[in-house]
C-alpha cells in the first residue's frame, strides 16, 4: 500500500507543491509549526531515511538545501531548521521550518490554520525564489 507521500507525488492527493525533479519532491505541511513549514520527501518511497542509498541520501539533502535557502528568503526567520522524525507517515521526509527560537520546532505545539489562499501564496513564493 503506497504512503500518503507516494499518492501525493502522484497526484493522487492534491498538495501544495514547492518543488520537484526526477527524484525529489518538496510541498508545504497542511499543519505547519510556522508559516512555510515544508516537507521534502525522496520520490523512491522508503521508510526509514538512513535505509537511503547513500547517493540518494546525498541528493536528497541538496535538494532540501536549496528549498531551505528560498525558504530564508521569503519567510521572515533567523534561520530554517531540520527536523526528521519519520513516525508519522513511513515514508522517509525532512522538515524544514522557519524558526527564530529553538522553541519554534515543538511539535505539542498548536499548528497553524491558514487558509488555502495563503499557503498557495506562499507555495508560489517560495518556489520563485529557488535556485537551480
Amino acid at each position: 500500500m503506497s504512503s500518503i507521500f507516494t499518492k501525493i507525488i502522484n497526484g493522487e492527493i492534491p498538495s501544495y507543491k514547492i518543488a520537484e525533479n526526477d527524484h525529489y519532491f518538496a510541498f508545504l505541511d497542511i499543519s505547519p509549526l510556522a508559516k512555510g513549514h515544508t516537507l521534502v520527501i525522496p520520490k523512491k518511497e522508503t521508510d526509514y531515511i538512513f535505509d537511503i542509498e547513500d547517493a540518494e541520501y546525498k541528493n536528497l539533502f541538496l535538494f532540501a538545501k536549496k528549498i531551505a535557502k528560498a525558504i530564508e528568503k521569503v519567510i521572515p526567520c533567523q534561520k530554517v531548521g531540520l527536523c526528521i522524525i519519520g513516525l508519522e507517515v513511513r515514508h522517509a521526509h525532512i522538515h524544514l521550518i522557519p524558526i527564530n527560537t529553538i522553541y519554534d520546532m515543538d511539535f505539542k505545539q498548536p499548528k497553524l490554520k491558514l487558509l488555502t489562499e495563503e499557503f498557495e501564496l506562499i507555495a508560489e513564493k517560495i518556489s520563485k525564489a529557488i535556485e537551480l
